[in-house]
């Protein structure tokens, strides 16, 4: 534990992204055209097995950042190939409002131990904590509520996901994706290449069971 400490000098976002240039969308003409994705992400966005990210309470401009994504290819999800074929630009902007105007469950977070690459076993509800408070100064890993906010809430303005409430196993999918290079729809600055490449299997896995129980 004694390699914790407060560094929030980079960006621990799940994505960093560029602006987008499309009009806001409309929360009420998105929940029709959203019916096409509660089998997976439920009715409000709030999905109920980990395999389907919550989108409910998500910040507008980053879940329309990953749906044009999604379509154009810049960010492979093998279970939505073909399910954005039919809409359009404004549709995927009036979806994200729609998702982004719901209230996200929390899943809660497991107590539970990580065992680090020294062999130590500590607790992993402390360690992710400390890791998304301070983050790691020996391997340069910056402190997540840098750009997702103290209270995991994110920084819609600017694009940065919410964290709090999200599945753990999808959380922890996404890191390893990123810090394998499967993931790769982070923007030019590659923010989250860059972190995840320096985060340990235990650091992931009890970031993402912290941030599933962060609460205000």
């Amino acid at each position: 534990m004694n390699s914790i400490i407060k560094n929030t000098a980079l960006a621990f976002g799940l994505v960093m992204i560029a602006p987008l240039a499309m009009a806001a969308g409309d929360a009420a003409a998105g929940k029709a055209k959203a019916a096409a994705c509660a089998a997976c992400h439920g009715p409000d966005g709030n999905s109920p097995a980990p395999t389907f990210p919550k989108l409910a309470g998500q910040g507008e401009k980053y879940l329309a950042k990953q749906l044009m994504d999604i379509k154009s290819g810049a960010r492979e999800v093998p279970q939505m190939i073909g399910q954005l074929d039919n809409f359009n630009e404004q549709d995927l902007q009036d979806i994200a409002a729609y998702f982004a105007s719901q209230n996200m469950q929390l899943s809660g977070s497991q107590p539970m131990s990580v065992t680090l690459n020294s062999g130590e076993s500590v607790d992993a509800l402390i360690f992710g904590r400390d890791l998304y408070r301070a983050g790691n100064s020996e391997t340069g890993v910056p402190a997540c509520m840098g750009c997702h906010s103290p209270t995991g809430k994110g920084n819609a303005p600017a694009g940065y996901p919410r964290l709090s409430g999200q599945f753990a196993d999808y959380v922890e999918t996404q890191l390893k994706a990123f810090r394998a290079g499967t993931r790769t729809n982070d923007g030019d600055s590659r923010t989250m290449r860059t972190v995840a490449k320096q985060l340990s299997d235990a650091e992931i896995e009890a970031v993402a069971n912290y941030v599933a129980g962060l609460t205000d």
